[in-house]
């Protein structure tokens, strides 16, 4: 099993929009240091605990601190992107990684983000922009020498060669293209389907394993659209995980720390409004007024000491049926540094070892 990172990112309303970026900064140098496989950066507009409305812009400063780490957006929100343009951008980033960009999109699933940029996300046009819009991405990746591309969202040319020297020629280092990910929350997600029709690395996000194994199903539905055999090892499982030396400690910092505070007071909320806490439940006899952090501490997340989170890990794992990386959802501790580097610390060097065992087919 892998160990990688996932970062919305999420900030407390309070804290400036540099100094959460400084933060951000610090965590992937931590994680480069620790031996972490890869981190996914995040894109939101209209969230106060999610500011970061161009994760490339975290991504190429990252670039330059880190040596090892893969870094990817996670994902672009496609709808709210001209594909020719990012296209490009992207290329570019790559060749300033050298080669450990991943690109990650997804569809956006904020109403108030589709209200910003006019794009009805309930009738599923988020979707179905997100497929048109990597569809020409990849096309302008290609070897295609020129199209011409009339879609129902875009119209987007790839030019002859003008004037003898003017052309596209901007192509990522990677052949054919990074690492694509795609990340899925909803029940047999339309977005991990298209991860399986393409063969994308899928990424799960945080909801409990009775859920979230059925986005595998979704990635080999669409797997079997294209008569691809997907494989496990691929999947990225985002999780909440807080390590420290004993249990309560663990309890006491992710409970009563700004894991604890994001959750209360946006996260569990905004679910709730979305209708989603009953997928969080362990039981679906559990009210709404129940799922607090101290629940999800308890059934959801993976929090206590080295021990605790190995054994829980691993029954998520089994749950699911097995999947490749564990991804650690990421928190803003700017106040707490030395007990967020800690577990991420434990969880590389002392939870790790113990699940080396987990490796899916």
């Amino acid at each position: 099993m892998e160990f990688g990172y996932f970062s919305m990112p999420s900030h407390p309303p309070e804290r400036a929009l540099k100094a959460g970026l400084d933060w951000d900064l610090q965590t992937l140098r931590w994680l480069d240091e620790l031996g972490y496989s890869e981190a996914w950066i995040g894109e939101h507009h209209t969230a106060p605990w999610e500011p970061n409305p161009s994760p490339d812009l975290l991504i190429a400063q990252a670039l330059l601190q880190t040596k090892r780490l893969r870094i990817g957006p996670g994902g672009f929100l496609l709808p709210y992107h001209h594909p020719a343009e990012l296209a490009n951008r992207v290329a570019m980033l790559d060749h300033m990684s050298d080669g450990r960009l991943m690109f990650g999109v997804a569809a956006s699933g904020l109403p108030s983000d589709w209200a910003m940029f006019n794009v009805d996300g309930m009738s599923g046009t988020n979707r179905e922009m997100t497929r048109e819009a990597l569809d020409i991405i990849l096309r302008m990746w290609s070897d295609e020498p020129s199209f011409q591309y009339r879609g129902k969202f875009w119209n987007v040319d790839k030019p002859e060669p003008m004037f003898g020297t003017l052309k596209p020629h901007l192509k990522p280092l990677q052949r054919p293209h990074p690492p694509i990910g795609v990340a899925g929350l909803s029940k047999n997600s339309d977005t991990l389907k298209m991860a399986g029709e393409h063969g994308f690395l899928p990424l799960s996000l945080n909801l409990n394993p009775s859920y979230v194994a059925t986005h595998w199903a979704a990635v080999e539905e669409g797997a079997k659209r294209t008569g691809r055999t997907p494989h496990r090892r691929d999947w990225r499982m985002v999780r909440e995980v807080f390590v420290a030396d004993t249990d309560a400690e663990a309890m006491r910092l992710a409970v009563g720390g700004m894991m604890g505070r994001m959750m209360r007071e946006y996260f569990l909320p905004l679910l709730a409004q979305f209708g989603f806490l009953e997928y969080l439940k362990h039981d679906p006899s559990v009210p709404d007024s129940d799922v607090t952090p101290e629940y999800c501490a308890r059934y959801n997340w993976l929090v206590g000491s080295p021990a605790t989170v190995a054994e829980r890990l691993e029954r998520v794992y089994r749950d699911v049926g097995g999947f490749g990386s564990l991804l650690v959802f990421g928190f803003d501790y700017a106040d707490q540094p030395e007990a967020w580097h800690n577990s991420l610390r434990l969880l590389a060097q002392e939870v790790a070892p113990r699940v080396e065992h987990l490796t899916p087919r």
